[in-house]
């Protein structure tokens, strides 16, 4: 459907349609009745209700036993069984979340650490990937899920004197008991967390950025998303995330529950951009098997892989995949989806089978500079800093992307099979030398970097036709 057609649902109104029925409802209160529970919160057009009760008794509900684990980091809460759904509930229930503690989500940014580095500020990488001029993303408001860490506004309004822009609107949003909390670690998730906004903030000053920080568990990013999504204060445009995990590290339910959630984001108008991953074709996976990185793994979410970026002045001099894993560093993630099936959006993009046969979703869709030997200079917990990674690369789209709603005075929406038309592919710098370990570049889509980098101005007016 062209863009220029397109109509969304409003929050009000996906609720309505779309929210828990009562019926529903009603089935989980008589469960929860049974099983000693309490029913705490309701959230209509999230789906989603609390049950509150002892450990004992929870567990005994969903058929588990809780047990604690040790891992290098501390504690965990786990189950090695299962979750048991109701049979009354089988039809109602998508997934229960809120047992497992296990820490599931890694920041996708790589810090240059040769202190000597300088990096490119991000308005020259904007100029070179021609960001379209007099758009700020007034207007839009551009969310940002964090799982760890925080920010300064110290830092902020260092890093935005430094390259003359305004210090955006930055709004934090507490989920699940979580909230802006910088550990002063320049080396840890405040560095995911101020790359982010700062990204935004060099490219879309004029956008509001709403950050939700969540606890790093699959009930964090569950419940994350689905506040993003039904924020009806800051009416996010868009989300982006720079954090995930290779697809067999998530439950089958967290993976169905997710993919719901970003499906109901952009029957609402809401784009969705998520970093492939750091670590190769194989996603960091012990096994050295191939795996693609989820949420980018989503068929509803815009898939962000990695390049090196070389320049002259503003203008791309040569640019190819990022690879440094030979050197004991980071590659750009990307292949093919073991769970997600191929889309319609890619039926004609050359997506080759996944290792186990599989016809998936090919990930990354889109890429641009994520070599930290190329990366950004940014500030980070009072000192500059030159980090990259694919977690540049999904701030990076969405600002391009809030330029673009400005523009056309319009959401973008699911924006995936948007790009795929020919005159749209046309206008990527396509990137065909180099490899991520297990897929090659070469003309056209490709599992490293998708369909390429942008040119910014020229998408702009294929997107407008």
């Amino acid at each position: 459907m062209p863009l220029s057609t397109r109509t969304y649902l409003s929050r009000s109104r996906f609720a309505s349609l779309h929210g828990l029925r009562s019926g529903d409802v009603e089935k989980v209160r008589q469960f929860a009745e049974e099983a000693s529970l309490e029913v705490g919160e309701v959230a209509a057009a999230r789906r989603t209700m609390k049950l509150k009760g002892t450990p004992s008794d929870l567990a005994r509900a969903f058929g588990i036993k809780l047990s604690r684990y040790q891992y290098h980091q501390g504690e965990f809460r786990s189950h090695d069984t299962p979750i048991q759904i109701p049979v009354p509930l089988t039809k109602a229930v998508v997934g229960v979340f809120g047992f497992d503690t296990r820490p599931l989500l890694r920041p996708h940014f790589r810090r240059n650490a040769n202190p000597a580095a300088t990096g490119y500020s991000i308005p020259t990488v904007g100029a070179a990937y021609r960001f379209p001029s007099g758009l700020t993303g007034s207007g839009v408001t551009v969310a940002l899920l964090e799982f760890g860490g925080g920010y300064s506004l110290t830092d902020i309004e260092q890093f935005c004197s430094g390259i003359a822009v305004p210090t955006p609107s930055i709004v934090p949003v507490g989920v699940d008991g979580a909230a802006n909390a910088p550990t002063g670690d320049p080396n840890g998730p405040d560095a995911e967390v101020e790359l982010d906004i700062e990204m935004l903030s060099a490219l879309a000053p004029g956008a509001k950025i709403a950050v939700y920080f969540a606890p790093n568990t699959e009930q964090g990013f569950v419940d994350a998303l689905t506040t993003a999504i039904d924020d009806t204060t800051n009416r996010p445009s868009l989300v982006s995330i720079s954090w995930g995990g290779p697809e067999a590290s998530w439950s089958a339910q967290g993976l169905d529950a997710l993919e719901r959630s970003a499906r109901d984001g952009a029957l609402q108008g809401l784009t969705i951009l998520a970093a492939s991953g750091d670590q190769g074709a194989s996603d960091g996976e012990s096994s050295g098997t191939l795996s693609v990185d989820f949420p980018a793994s989503s068929p509803f979410v815009i898939g962000c892989g990695g390049t090196r970026l070389t320049l002259s002045g503003d203008t791309i001099e040569a640019e190819v995949v990022w690879n440094d894993l030979s050197q004991g560093e980071g590659a750009t993630g990307g292949g093919v989806s073991e769970r997600f099936a191929l889309p319609s959006y890619q039926t004609s993009a050359g997506v080759p089978a996944a290792p186990n046969g599989f016809v998936g979703r090919g990930v990354p869709d889109v890429a641009a500079n994520a070599d930290p030997e190329t990366g950004y200079s940014v500030f980070i917990d009072g000192q500059p800093a030159v980090i990259g990674g694919t977690s540049a690369v999904a701030p990076l789209w969405a600002a391009l992307i809030a330029r673009y709603i400005q523009a056309l005075s319009k959401s973008l929406g699911y924006t995936n099979p948007l790009l795929y038309p020919g005159n749209v592919e046309s206008t990527f710098h396509q990137i065909v030398s180099g490899n991520n370990d297990g897929y090659a570049a070469g003309p056209g889509w490709n599992p490293c970097t998708g369909l390429g980098s942008p040119n910014g101005s020229a998408l702009l007016t294929a997107l407008e036709s």
